[in-house]
């Protein structure tokens, strides 16, 4: 298949190929210099010229190659941004990012972490495709990989809070988000709280912190009760089952993320157990899931447009910077985690 100048398959001939402005310029019947006048706005074309240049290339499908075009000029105006697609969080984020790229004249490359794609690979992929400035969702990289990726181009970490100077950071606060939980489970009279921890994990160490300091504070250091888990529905069933086997169990559970916390109340359910009758249960993030009737989840909302927008202007404000900019300091934003009470917790013993 080859195509007519229209961009068109016609039978017999080689594959589909990209309409170019010399196409455009040879249907019009005008020259290729001015059709770039007219692509381009510039002065030189008729206002009949450029009408009828321009219903050309519509009828051709003719699309300009803004990337090509921002390459010349040594820009792409592409933020990169690697991610992990098991956590529906992140995609929300993700959301918030194209919105907030878009009206400011950027568009979003997306590189996914999966457990057979390391996250250097992910940032490999968004180096090559000539990315301006990188977001990094919940990364894991060490705080030395950052700040050397960050002699390339700006760096912005999302949900995992740093305090370095070469790159920025913004995160919900972890650790007043674990104060408000177990405060919230005192307050219903639990006195045995579990928290199911997930160390590796953007946030996590925050997150226990929290719960330990609160939990010492009431006076019950001695029966905090601290099991691995993590950020995945399995992990957080598998967690709560070894927790339900202690005698005397856990009347109520604070679990790392909304995932974790969708595990433990399916598998206290199997077990027998009523959420929150036998079981009051706590999620973290508010993510879309948290809402759902069969759930109700009682969780810590995290705003992923404000997480995104803030990410987004964190990375413009080092583009923005002229090469004197020599002292620039890192950024490190620290957003409210709001408690949203539902029906998955209850009065210990209700």
């Amino acid at each position: 298949m080859t195509t007519d100048a229209a961009g068109r398959d016609t039978p017999g001939q080689s594959p589909r190929r990209r309409v170019t402005m010399r196409d455009v310029a040879r249907v019009a019947g005008v020259s290729q210099p001015l059709v770039s006048i007219v692509f381009r706005d510039a002065p030189g074309a008729s206002a009949e010229t450029r009408s009828h240049v321009l219903a050309v290339a519509g009828q051709l499908g003719y699309r300009r190659d803004e990337r090509a075009r921002l390459l010349r000029q040594g820009r792409s105006r592409l933020l990169g941004v690697a991610f992990e697609p098991v956590q529906p969080f992140h995609g929300e984020i993700l959301d918030g990012l194209h919105t907030a790229a878009q009206q400011r004249g950027y568009d979003v490359v997306l590189s996914a972490v999966t457990p057979h794609r390391s996250e250097d690979a992910a940032l490999e992929a968004l180096l090559r495709d000539r990315c301006e400035a990188l977001v990094l969702l919940g990364s894991a990289l060490p705080q030395t990989r950052l700040e050397q990726i960050s002699t390339m181009l700006p760096v912005v970490s999302v949900t995992r809070a740093f305090d370095a100077q070469a790159f920025d950071s913004v995160a919900t606060d972890d650790h007043r988000g674990a104060v408000l939980a177990v405060e919230h489970l005192l307050g219903l009279g639990h006195r045995r709280i579990a928290y199911i921890d997930a160390d590796r994990e953007a946030g996590g160490a925050r997150r226990r912190t929290g719960y330990q300091d609160t939990m010492t504070a009431a006076g019950l250091g001695e029966q905090m009760l601290i099991v691995r888990g993590g950020a995945s529905e399995a992990e957080g069933a598998t967690a709560i089952t070894q927790l339900l086997a202690q005698d005397p169990a856990p009347t109520a559970v604070m679990a790392f993320n909304d995932r974790c916390a969708v595990g433990v109340i399916s598998q206290a359910r199997v077990l027998g157990r009523c959420v929150p009758g036998d079981l009051s249960v706590v999620g973290f993030d508010d993510s879309e899931q948290a809402s759902l009737p069969y759930l109700d989840l009682t969780t810590l909302a995290q705003d992923p447009r404000l997480l995104a927008r803030t990410a987004v202007d964190l990375a413009l404000r080092r583009l923005d910077m002229t090469a004197e900019d020599t002292a620039v300091t890192g950024e490190h934003v620290v957003l409210p985690a709001q408690l949203v009470t539902r029906t998955s917790t209850a009065p210990a013993g209700h």
